[in-house]
């Protein structure tokens, strides 16, 4: 089982987590992901969706910290695809640890909302949703085919609050000011299942931690003073998350905002108080996330 993650990778883990908890992550790359999705409340309502899927035969589970996201227990990301509820936008295929970074963001109606890395746009329409398509999110994108990705999901969703950006999101104009920003950052994907992609190495990891400084500097002079932001990545490696805020932080005037416990989401133990970081297993990906309030 074991020989499918790099040995660096291993290494890294074993040395941040312990023997016990790297073999549960390792563990955790290898399950077979069961398939979650999001009820788009722009254009369905929860008890329709459950109606529809129990129709269909397809057996689900609730998720107990969210009310808009189902785990599906009976059928694979392809039959979903087939359902008409998937076609015209009712429902959207997304990771639960996906889901986190908005619910913890917290946006409302009538807020200024930049997602600095917005394509394929799961969270972008997730924010439109909780916020009943008021909230005015300004969604970036620097790469043309993925922009076009983004805008191909936002309008099968129902999103008509976004307006999308072709631009790296490093070198947006300081004189943008927005209420709330989502930095779901570029990353190595250390706790999804790109780490059995041959591109995945100890390069990635360096590449994406310098991204991730730059854009978390960039988002802490865009965001309104007093103000709160959320960074994640879909990292479970303290060069990405921890020593990023730190390094950021540390020069930067804000503070880390204490995210409170979440019942049922499996985590990881972290080195930054407050932070959370989700462990890989069969219902969840890898996921790092923190709050960050700029004074």
């Amino acid at each position: 089982m074991q020989e499918f993650i790099p040995q660096f990778l291993k290494e890294m883990l074993l040395e941040q987590y312990g023997e016990d908890l790297t073999s549960q992550i390792i563990n955790g790359y290898h399950e077979k992901r069961l398939v979650t999705l999001r009820i788009n409340t722009i254009k369905a309502t929860k008890e329709k969706i459950c109606e529809k899927l129990k129709k269909a035969g397809i057996h689900f589970k609730i998720v107990t910290w969210y009310k808009d996201a189902l785990i599906i227990e009976n059928a694979r990301e392809e039959e979903i695809k087939k359902l008409e509820m998937y076609d015209n936008g009712e429902i959207y295929l997304q990771s639960l640890s996906s889901m986190i970074p908005p619910i913890i963001l917290e946006p409302k109606a009538g807020e200024n909302i930049l997602d600095m890395a917005a394509a394929p746009g799961g969270k972008t329409t997730q924010i439109a949703a909780m916020t009943n398509n008021r909230a005015m999110i300004t969604a970036c994108e620097k790469n043309k085919i993925r922009a076009e990705r983004l805008k191909y999901n936002l309008q099968k969703q129902g999103v008509g609050c976004t307006n999308i950006m072709i631009e790296d999101a490093r070198k947006l104009s300081d004189f943008f000011s927005f209420d709330k920003i989502l930095l779901d950052s570029p990353c190595s994907g250390s706790g999804t299942d790109n780490v059995k992609n041959k591109d995945f190495s100890k390069e990635l990891i360096e590449r994406s931690t310098k991204i991730q400084e730059e854009l978390l500097r960039k988002a802490l002079k865009l965001l309104k003073k007093g103000n709160e932001m959320i960074y994640s990545t879909c990292s479970i490696l303290k060069q990405e998350n921890e020593n990023i805020l730190k390094k950021v932080i540390t020069k930067s005037n804000a503070e880390i905002i204490p995210i409170g416990n979440i019942d049922g989401i499996p985590l990881l133990p972290v080195t930054i108080k407050g932070t959370i970081c989700v462990c890989p297993t069969n219902e969840y990906e890898g996921f790092f996330v923190a709050k960050i309030r700029k004074l």
